[in-house]
C-alpha cells in the first residue's frame, strides 16, 4: 500500500475504524525523518493491510498541537481506533518490523478492558 498524505481534514476518517494504522508526523528540513522515510516507506510496501499515513508538521500545524508533537519525526500506532503508540525518534527497520509485530499480536479485548479499568481508577481517585 502506497503512504497516504494526511490533513486535518482526513486524519480522523483514515485513522477511525478496524485495523492497524501508522503515522509519521515528519517535516522536510528533518534530517532523522529523511533517513526513517525510506524504511517507512519499505514497511508500507511490505504490509498491505495496514494503512501507512505521514503528517507533514509544517503545513499541518493543528494536527501536531493536537497531539502534542514536540519532536520529529514521530511515529503513531493506532489500533481499531485505540493508540497504542506515540514515540519520537527515527527508528532502523527491525524496529519498526518488531513495533509492527506487537500491534499485530495484541488481544484488543484486553486491551480494551485495560484501559477501562485504569478509567474506572482515575475517575474513583479524582472522586476522592
Amino acid at each position: 500500500m502506497a503512504v497516504v498524505e494526511l490533513t486535518k481534514d482526513t486524519f480522523a476518517e483514515t485513522v477511525a475504524g478496524e485495523g492497524i494504522k501508522l503515522v509519521d508526523f515528519w517535516a522536510e528540513w528533518c534530517g532523522p525523518c529523511r533517513s526513517f522515510a525510506p524504511v517507512y516507506q519499505k514497511a508500507a510496501g511490505k504490509h498491505e493491510d495496514i494503512v501507512f499515513g505521514k503528517v507533514d508538521t509544517e503545513a499541518e500545524q493543528e494536527l501536531a498541537m493536537a497531539f502534542d508533537i514536540r519532536s520529529i519525526p514521530t511515529l503513531m500506532i493506532v489500533r481499531d481506533g485505540v493508540t497504542l503508540y506515540q514515540h519520537p525518534g527515527a527508528l532502523p527497520e527491525s524496529a519498526l518490523e518488531d513495533l509492527i509485530a506487537q500491534a499485530r499480536a495484541l488481544d484488543m479485548d484486553e486491551v480494551r478492558k485495560a484501559l477501562a479499568e485504569r478509567e474506572a481508577e482515575n475517575a474513583e481517585s479524582a472522586a476522592v
